[in-house]
């Protein structure tokens, strides 16, 4: 009886700790959620004539992206990088009142097309601003882990007073299903209107052990690689990263550089690891 007991309270204490690390590495990470717009130029020899819009994910800021901007401003894209109060507005709002400003940014350049890099939430966003109104000169889409099927962790989390508190409206919509359910309702993605490219993870950061433990399948940590595809979609792919840190992989800033361009990705072999520099407090998901 003893033995069980001090083993239940190791456990517990291992479990608080776990979940202390887990809020204190979210804090890290999400900073000061905020509204702002970033741009950034190529050399004027260097310009394609061309802009892109990246909107980060949920909790995230602008600098979330920045190696992002910066590979694409290097590529000779016109860049304008949204920052938006992702915890504080349903994705409808933001769509309403943030995206157009973005836009309006990259018009100043008269571009001949305008693409969008995002990640989690961002692809939400994108897709809602389309459907509410279709843009002229929509070029492509590379989401990087978008729940546009929802998310488990929401359907188990939506309740908890914390995931409210930290997630705030969009989180509540992030479900798989229900009539809160907004990517539920956005309805597939047309290849004659966009081309849309996928890259999703499917390792966990270590953080993520927990939301990882609750979503079927390979995942990364947030979303499952199920979840991530989307009918109508160009083309999908599927590297060993997680969710926070997607983004900032050298693979997968090349293989978005190559989708805008090309309409398709790369699909180097083999994918290079570690990807991010970071595989060594990552692991691999959907294992039994």
């Amino acid at each position: 009886m003893g033995k069980q007991l001090v083993t239940l309270c190791c456990r517990k204490t291992v479990l608080l700790r776990a979940f202390a690390a887990y809020v204190v590495m979210l804090l890290i990470l999400t900073g000061c959620d905020k509204a702002g717009l970033i741009v950034r130029v190529p050399a004027t020899e260097d310009a394609l004539g061309e802009c892109v819009v990246l909107i980060h994910g949920m909790g995230r800021t602008y600098r979330s992206m920045e190696s992002m901007q910066q590979k694409l401003v290097d590529a000779g894209y016109h860049t304008v990088n949204m920052g938006y109060p992702s915890t504080e507005c349903t994705v409808e709002a933001i769509a309403e009142e943030y995206f157009p400003q973005a836009l309006e940014q990259c018009r100043k350049y008269s571009p001949s097309t305008i693409h969008f890099v995002t990640h989690s939430l961002g692809g939400i966003v994108v897709r809602q601003a389309i459907k509410e109104s279709p843009l002229p000169k929509l070029g492509r889409v590379v989401m990087l882990s978008p729940p546009n099927h929802g998310s488990a962790a929401a359907d188990k989390l939506k309740d908890w007073w914390f995931y409210k508190w930290i997630n705030g409206p969009a989180g509540q919509q992030l479900t798989t299903s229900g009539p809160a359910s907004l990517p539920s309702q956005l309805g597939p993605v047309s290849r004659h209107e966009v081309a849309v490219g996928i890259i999703t993870g499917d390792r966990y950061y270590f953080f993520d052990f927990w939301l990882s433990a609750i979503i079927p399948g390979r995942d990364d940590g947030k979303v499952s690689v199920a979840s991530a595809r989307l009918e109508g979609m160009s083309d999908f792919l599927v590297v060993h990263e997680t969710h926070p840190f997607i983004m900032k992989a050298e693979y997968v800033l090349n293989e978005t550089l190559y989708f805008l361009k090309n309409g398709s990705f790369q699909h180097q072999k083999p994918v290079p690891l570690p990807v991010s520099g970071k595989d060594w407090l990552s692991f691999p998901s959907g294992l039994d």
